[in-house]
């Protein structure tokens, strides 16, 4: 499965506030924005996204993911949702589920998903997320700050609680790339451009590159 692990998501002041808001301000239950499946399986809190402090924190998080070069790289973002913040106690998860195709008014194509850790990992167990693919399951547990960005269409869930307490704030993208597999042929030439650049500057295999990278992005991409 392709997926995208970020360890410098956010930086130390904006997980603090972060963290602050999930201790202060009003929450309610995780199953009020779940699909009508999912919320059978959905058993956690979540900030209240129309208290107006929640939504400061909302647009604050939502404008570090889309600033971070290789999260704009790998997506290429179209639209993003605000993030969700969630809280895990002991006994809480979400179970296997899929994620809705569409979401929000207007409709959202929800290409991929994102999670950002807010909790450090010694903080609680259990409260891994698990994708599933045709290799198996992938348990994901990344230390406060860092993000996993994998596709909104894999079964997934978020294993129960058993100690402590897991903050994360999660959402979805629609890319301008549809297809997964143009998104990746995309993301390995853009990065080998960039490399190769480093390595020997504006040279002929750079220039010719570059024409290859705009041909594809010119077939591809959804504007």
């Amino acid at each position: 499965m392709n997926l995208l692990c970020l360890a410098d998501l956010i930086d130390t002041p904006l997980l603090q506030r972060l963290r602050t808001g999930h201790a202060t301000l009003p929450s309610q239950d995780g199953r009020n924005t779940a699909g009508w499946a999912a919320r059978a399986v959905k058993h956690n809190l979540q900030l209240d996204g129309s208290d107006a402090r929640v939504h400061a924190l909302q647009v604050e998080l939502q404008q570090h993911l889309l600033a971070h070069p290789l999260l704009r790289l790998y997506a290429r973002p179209h639209r993003v949702t605000l993030p969700l913040f969630n809280r895990y106690r002991v006994g809480m998860q979400y179970g296997r589920h899929v994620d809705d195709a569409l979401m929000g008014e207007p409709p959202l194509r929800t290409d991929l998903a994102y999670t950002v850790f807010l909790s450090a990992t010694a903080d609680y167990d259990g409260g891994e997320l698990v994708l599933e693919g045709s290799a198996g399951e992938t348990p994901i547990k990344l230390d406060a700050g860092a993000a996993v960005v994998y596709p909104a269409g894999a079964l997934h869930r978020v294993n129960p609680v058993t100690r402590g307490e897991r903050l994360a704030a999660v959402g979805w993208i629609q890319s301008q790339v549809r297809d997964a597999a143009q998104r990746e042929v995309l993301f390995d030439l853009d990065r080998t451009r960039r490399a190769l650049h480093e390595r020997e500057g504006d040279g002929d295999a750079f220039a010719a590159l570059s024409r290859c990278s705009g041909a594809l992005l010119r077939m591809w991409t959804e504007v």
